[in-house]
């Protein structure tokens, strides 16, 4: 028997159907191979989990880690099954961990881009003249894996209030050079005020995006701009506002954001605009918690079909990466029951095979339970 080969057989999300898959090399066939080992003769069966904002690198409660706490953080994301990770902005280089085929694949955005005191101590470049921005926006998109990370909005405590970090025109100059570089330029917004100019200027991918009002909502939709709401990271806004007392403004802008944060995903969602799944995990939000982002999309209104997608196949091939497809990385999960459950998805998937191995087994043979 090839030991390199397996076959599963099973559901498959989102069709819905009966599934019969092969892989060998590490890739997907739809054919037949002979020999190959059979580790799954029923049970639901996905691509891998995507963690579409994820910080390997920084440690929980903030600062940095190092690699071997990096690689401890992608074991974490890699046993609940988010074997996909936009990395969206690490303070440290864990270019390391990509000789590791028992790891998540990890797609980087270098290093957060701010102004000094604009954001979280040391993690990221500070910039002292926004006028560097679209320079550094370049290196850092040669540096990263096709993804660039701005912070586009912060606490300014000269006004005690949420406000942007950059100019207009040159938010415009800096994302058409990461654009020139063939790499997409993703934000950090809390508030409303940064929104109209960082979409107007063309980028690609709004985080948190709490901020949200209809107007900036269908400039998305017009623009095609992604939103990754990271819903786990936004429950923890009454704990941040209430140690802001000295910026009241700021804490009580934090609340209103918090309290309308469902309503405004599912406009969002009901407009058109393409959602992915990420937790923000790293600093304030441990890793892991995929299944918690999934549980959070849909109580803001997206189907279970939908929720889980914005965490897999759709979040895989928004990323440039194929789902069940022949030919595909075989990356796969198998779980008991289906997996749009959130107790089933919340236990985890008792099969990952990742990179054509098995790397986590909880039976010899997957079975419906």
């Amino acid at each position: 028997m090839d030991e390199q080969s397996l076959h599963l057989r099973g559901v498959g999300l989102p069709g819905e159907e009966p599934v019969e898959l092969w892989v060998r090399d590490g890739v997907i066939s739809h054919e037949p191979i002979p020999g190959a080992a059979t580790v799954c003769t029923s049970g639901w069966i996905i691509p891998g989990l995507v963690d579409a904002h994820c910080h390997v690198g920084i440690t929980y409660g903030g600062g940095h880690e190092d690699l071997d706490g990096a690689i401890v953080q992608a074991e974490t994301e890699r046993d609940v099954g988010a074997l996909l990770l936009r990395d969206a902005g690490s303070p440290i280089d864990t270019r390391a961990l990509d000789a590791r085929a028992d790891l998540p694949r990890i797609i980087r955005a270098g290093r957060h881009i701010a102004r000094p005191k604009r954001y979280i101590r040391e993690l990221g470049i500070e910039l002292d003249d926004e006028r560097d921005l679209p320079e550094i926006v370049s290196e850092q998109a040669r540096f990263g894996d096709g993804w660039v990370k701005i912070v586009g909005d912060w606490i300014d405590r000269g006004q005690g209030d949420l406000r942007p970090l950059w100019s207009e025109p040159v938010l415009k100059e800096a994302i058409d050079a990461a654009h020139r570089e063939g790499a997409r330029v993703t934000a950090h917004v809390f508030g409303e005020d940064a929104l109209p100019g960082l979409i107007e200027a063309g980028i690609d991918c709004i985080e948190h995006g709490t901020g949200l009002s209809d107007e900036t909502i269908d400039l998305m939709v017009r623009h095609g701009t992604a939103l990754v709401p990271t819903l786990v990271n936004i429950a923890t806004f009454p704990e941040i506002a209430s140690g802001a007392g000295k910026f009241p403004v700021y804490q009580q802008h934090m609340l209103d954001l918090h309290a309308r944060v469902r309503r405004t995903v599912g406009d969002a969602h009901d407009a058109g605009v393409p959602i992915y799944a990420g937790t923000d995990a790293g600093g304030s939000i441990r890793h892991g918690r995929v299944a918690d982002e999934v549980s959070a999309l849909a109580g803001a209104g997206l189907s279970p079909t939908k929720a889980l997608g914005a965490a897999c196949w759709n979040a895989r091939r928004w990323l440039g990466y194929a789902a069940l497809d022949h030919g595909a990385h075989a990356d796969l999960l198998v779980y008991p029951d289906d997996p749009r459950r959130p107790d089933i998805l919340g236990a985890g998937p008792d099969l990952v095979v990742l990179r054509g191995r098995v790397v986590k087994r909880a039976n010899p043979v997957t079975a419906h339970r």
